[in-house]
Parts: structure tokens; C-alpha cells; sequence
């Protein structure tokens, strides 16, 4: 296969743009390679498939790929503030209004609730992969070890393109909030180009500006997007707490009369939408290489700041609907228009400017994270390898960062927000549910621990629950009314859970903390998340698909050629170095 390489081009090139820097491995180094690289592709895949990371591969020979080591320098002080500044944006401003007037009124409050409990139930599962695996590949990392690099890359291109668009999405919102705070319509500060098609016809240069600042701000220092990610939120704190204060106080309890209007099918279409609003944190965990102590540092950060989060959604939800009837909601700007309507329109520039500054940290955030999850994918080499250098000097990502944000900047200077908000958030629920199925396999599946009798139980207890909570899904998705199928497939899952919690001894203990409730909670997670994937439209699952094909043809092209060359070297390099220790990937 050639002489291990490790880290050795990248320290050699450095930023060059050499074709080794995209192409490096074996498969690519000539046509004819390529060519039986391609022929060699179902055996290849079966390996990749079958094959799995482990926790020091991810944390030692993965990272060595990056030349530079991330700096250590956040506490849970610091992962609470980024939490909270990934979550809360432009969501809670806009998407409350919708949902309430269309899916659920007052009971929107109820659909947060939901929201928050999924997104808590996943923040779980997290952070136990966040503190024995603390790697910048977030859930990329943690599905390579559990799932192998198929399903961790399928997973990853996703949350990529979920980051993209999201980003996207908030800076075009962004020009919007801006243009409403100068009292100007968000068109005036766009470029007409008449001869494009009416969604791609106006030309946002505000939010490359703002895309442009944000990515200057994210290669400079992670500790100093922190120190303004925890200014700026301490501000949309103190926004959040006048719109409560200010609402409660305009409050008409009479708006609460017909408190489900839209009934229970409403709310929980309504949390399916809103769950878009929680989306966020899972780029904290890619920050977990960047943190003190994990061990601490991630339970504490990422669980307080979602609490935190889903405590002032509630209460901003339900503070909109007492100020006024839900059917008189503005979808728009509905605060605003709330406060206008309740006759305190000065106030809707104290609400423009939260949700700018809102909307900043968001976008903040998500440049962190997702350069830090295109950085791991890049130390496999199932992306070009040229995106894993960190900088000596910032430590951080430069090359992944900039990547990410001028792929968000093309399609924000283009693309409408109509076009943009219509992808919602099926990949990171789909995301969240591998991660939990990957919690179930770290904790009751060890090679050459777990007997096979125990192997095979587990496997028809994990099936039960999948099929179970699909069968849930599907039968809410097709039934207005019905209740019958949920006395079939509710019993089942709480009897194959049961089933796994007593059949099935656990067979790894977490090192320094673990998730409660094993296997109930992560049960639960996928459970809720599938669930929800039922309430989602079909244009979302559309995009799903399609744009998980276009992954799979660059993996069968390009990444699984790529890995497959930079594994078997890594072993062989590592069965030269020590012999004991051969075995870099465990099947």
C-alpha cells in the first residue's frame, strides 16, 4: 500500500494546493490505481462498513492528521454561553408566530416542551460520547467508533448541509431584522438581478458582510469568539427577560380561553417545526477537544444550556400568546407586531436588535462547530486533507472555517428565505437517533466481550425498537384518529426496552459519566426523534433523500477509497512501530 505518510504531507505542504494536498492516498496516485481502486469497491465497502474506529484512534492518530493541536482554553462556563448562543436565534422569533396561528395556539407552549425534552433526552447521549471521546468530529467521531465510517459519513454530510443552509437562512434574516431596525424593507438593502428566477432574483451583500466578519472572528481565536459569544448573550439574556416582563404586564388571560384550538395533532405537528429551534447545540460537542476538563466542563455546559433554553422558550411562547389572540399572530415578526398591537411599538426595536444579536451568535457558533466537524472528516481523508490543517498560530481550523462559510455565503447571496426555511430539521433528528442507537452499542456491544448469545438478544431488542418507533411514526403520520395501532407498538417498545434492560448485561462502563437511565433514556431518544420525523412534510424528505444520494456517489468515487487507503496505512504504520498494538480498528 506504500509507506505510512501519517501526518507528514501536511506538515510538508502546509497551506499549499498541491494535488497531494486534495489527493494524497495510494488509490489516487494514477489512473490505473484508481481505476482497480474502483474495481475493489465492494470489498472495500464491506470493510468500512464492518469496521470501526476506536477511542484512541479518534483522539490520538486522527488528530495528528490536523499538524497543530486545538488550543484548550474553554470551561463549562464557556460551553453554557456557546450552547445558549447556538440555540437561540431567529427561531424563537419567528418560527413561535407561525406555529401557534397555523398548528397549535396557546398549546405552542406545550410543543416547546416536547421540543425541549427531545433535544434534552440527545443532549444526554451527547455528552457521554462528548467526555470519553472529546474530539472536534462531534457525532462524526462518535458513529465512526460505534456505527463504522459509512453510516458516521452519511450522518456527517448532513449536518453539514444542514449548518449550510441554516447559516444561509440566518444571514439572510439577518439584513431582514437589520433593514426592520432602520425602518426600511429588507429588499431596499438587496440588489435586484432581473434576469434570475424570483427566488434567486435578490442579492443579499449585507449578509456577506456579516458571513465575512463572522469567519474572521471564528479563525482568530476560539477563546475570543467565546468571550463575545458570552457578552452578546449575556445582552439577549437581559432582551429575552424585557419581552417576558413587558408581555406579562400587556397580558390578557381571556387569550387562553381556547387554549388547543388545533387539538393534540397540532401541537405535535407544531414540535416538529419547533424542534428546528433547538438545533444548535450538537455544535458545542465538536468543541469538547478545545475544553479544560471534559469530564466536567461537557455534562455541566451542555446540560445547563439547555435547560436554560427551553425554560426562556416557554416562556416567551406563552408571553406572545397573552399579549394577543393567536389568530391575530403576525408569521412575520410576531413579537413586534404583538407589542404594536398592545400599543408599545417603540419595543419592537428592543425585539430587532435581540434577534440580531441572536442571530450573530448563532451564525458564530455554527462556523465553529461545523469547521470543527469538516475538520475531523478531513483527518480520515474521506474529505481532501488540506481541510484537517489547524493553524500554529490561532489554533483553529483556518482552511475548514473559510470552506464552510463561503459555501454559506453563495447560497445566502442568492437564495431566498422562502426557498431556505422550507429545510427544516429531518437530518438533525435523524442525526440525533443514530447517536442514540451508537449510546445503546458503546454501552452493551464490546468485541471479544460481548458472548454472541448476548450479541444476537441485543440485536432483536434494538430491532423491536426501531420497528416499534417507526410503526409509531408512520401509523400518526397516516392516521387522523386512530388509536389502535398504539396498542400495538407502544407495548412494543416498552417491552423490548424492558426486555434489553434485563436480558442484557451492559457490557463498558463509562469511564467519568455516564448517561442515566440506561437503556430507558437513549430508548426514549430515539423513540421521540423517529416520531417526530413522522410529523415532517415530504418536500423535507425529499431533500433528505437527494441530497443523501449525492453523498453516497462522492463516497463510492472519492471518500471510501480515500479512508480505506489512510486506515490500512495507519495500521501498518502502527504494526511496524509497535506490534501489540496493531490492531488501530476493531471489527
Amino acid at each position: 500500500m506504500g509507506e505510512y505518510r501519517g501526518d507528514e504531507s501536511v506538515r510538508r505542504r502546509g497551506c499549499s494546493c498541491a494535488k497531494d494536498d486534495f489527493l494524497p492516498d495510494e488509490s489516487f496516485r494514477s489512473w490505473g490505481n484508481y481505476v482497480r481502486a474502483l474495481k475493489d469497491t465492494p470489498h472495500r465497502l464491506k470493510d468500512r462498513v464492518l469496521t470501526r474506529s476506536s477511542d484512541e484512534t479518534e483522539l490520538v492518530d486522527v488528530k495528528a492528521q490536523s499538524q497543530h493541536e486545538m488550543k484548550k482554553s474553554l470551561t463549562w462556563w464557556d460551553l453554557m454561553w456557546f450552547g445558549i448562543g447556538a440555540v437561540i436565534g431567529a427561531g424563537i422569533f419567528v418560527l413561535t408566530g407561525l406555529e401557534a396561528r397555523e398548528h397549535a395556539g396557546p398549546a405552542v407552549v406545550l410543543s416547546y416542551v416536547i421540543s425541549g425534552i427531545s433535544a434534552l433526552l440527545s443532549v444526554f447521549c451527547y455528552t457521554e460520547f462528548g467526555v470519553e471521546i472529546p474530539s472536534a468530529g462531534g457525532s462524526f467521531a462518535y458513529l465512526r467508533v460505534e456505527l463504522g465510517d459509512f453510516m458516521a459519513f452519511i450522518a456527517a454530510g448532513n449536518i453539514l448541509l444542514e449548518y449550510v443552509i441554516g447559516g444561509a437562512a440566518v444571514a439572510r434574516s439577518w439584513t431582514s431584522y437589520f433593514a426592520t431596525l432602520l425602518n426600511h424593507h429588507p429588499n431596499d438593502f438587496r440588489i435586484v438581478a432581473h434576469g434570475l428566477s424570483p427566488d434567486y432574483r435578490y442579492l443579499d451583500p449585507i449578509a456577506i458582510v456579516v458571513l465575512a466578519i463572522i469567519c474572521l472572528m471564528a479563525v482568530m481565536s476560539t477563546k475570543g469568539s467565546s468571550i463575545f459569544n458570552y457578552i452578546a448573550s449575556i445582552i439577549h439574556v437581559a432582551v429575552i427577560i424585557f419581552i417576558i416582563i413587558a408581555g406579562l404586564i400587556k397580558a390578557d388571560t381571556k387569550n387562553y380561553s381556547d387554549f388547543a384550538p388545533f387539538g393534540v395533532r397540532g401541537i405535535f405537528q407544531a414540535s416538529a417545526v419547533l424542534f428546528f429551534a433547538y438545533i444548535g447545540f450538537d455544535a458545542v460537542s465538536t468543541m469538547a477537544e478545545e475544553t479544560k476538563n471534559p469530564g466536567r466542563d461537557i455534562p455541566i455546559g451542555l446540560v445547563a444550556s439547555m435547560v436554560i433554553v427551553t425554560l426562556a422558550y416557554c416562556l416567551l411562547a406563552m408571553t406572545l400568546c397573552l399579549i394577543q389572540p393567536y389568530k391575530d399572530i403576525d408569521v412575520d415578526a410576531p413579537f413586534s407586531v404583538a407589542f404594536e398591537a398592545a400599543g408599545w411599538g417603540w419595543a419592537k426595536y428592543i425585539v430587532a436588535a435581540g434577534a440580531l444579536k441572536g442571530m450573530t451568535t448563532v451564525l458564530l457558533v455554527s462556523a465553529v462547530g461545523q469547521a470543527r466537524y469538516l475538520t475531523h472528516i478531513a483527518r480520515t481523508h474521506m474529505m481532501p486533507p488540506w481541510l484537517a490543517i489547524v493553524n500554529e498560530k490561532t489554533g483553529t481550523p483556518l482552511n475548514a472555517t473559510v470552506v464552510m462559510l463561503a459555501a454559506t455565503a453563495v447560497i445566502a447571496f442568492f437564495t431566498s428565505l422562502g426557498i431556505l426555511s422550507n429545510l427544516l430539521s429531518i437530518s438533525t433528528l435523524f442525526i440525533f437517533m443514530l447517536v442514540a442507537i451508537g449510546l445503546l452499542v458503546r454501552r452493551y456491544y464490546v468485541s471479544g466481550v460481548t458472548t454472541i448469545a448476548n450479541r444476537i438478544k441485543f440485536i432483536v431488542f434494538l430491532a423491536l425498537i426501531l420497528g416499534s418507533s417507526i410503526g409509531t411514526a408512520i401509523y400518526w403520520a397516516s392516521s387522523t384518529d386512530g388509536w389502535i395501532g398504539y396498542t400495538i407498538t407502544l407495548p412494543i417498545w416498552l417491552l423490548s426496552t424492558f426486555g434489553l434492560w434485563l436480558f442484557v448485561p451492559q457490557a463498558r462502563e463509562p469511564k467519568v459519566w455516564g448517561v442515566p437511565l440506561v437503556p430507558w433514556l437513549p430508548s426514549l431518544s430515539i423513540a421521540v426523534n423517529i416520531f417526530l420525523l413522522g410529523s415532517i412534510d415530504k418536500a423535507s424528505f425529499e431533500r433528505f433523500g437527494i441530497w443523501t444520494l449525492v453523498m453516497i456517489v462522492y463516497y463510492f468515487l472519492f471518500g471510501l477509497h480515500a479512508s480505506y487507503d489512510t486506515a490500512k496505512e495507519a495500521s501498518s504504520a502502527k504494526a511496524l512501530s509497535s506490534p501489540s498494538s496493531a490492531n488501530l480498528y476493531t471489527t
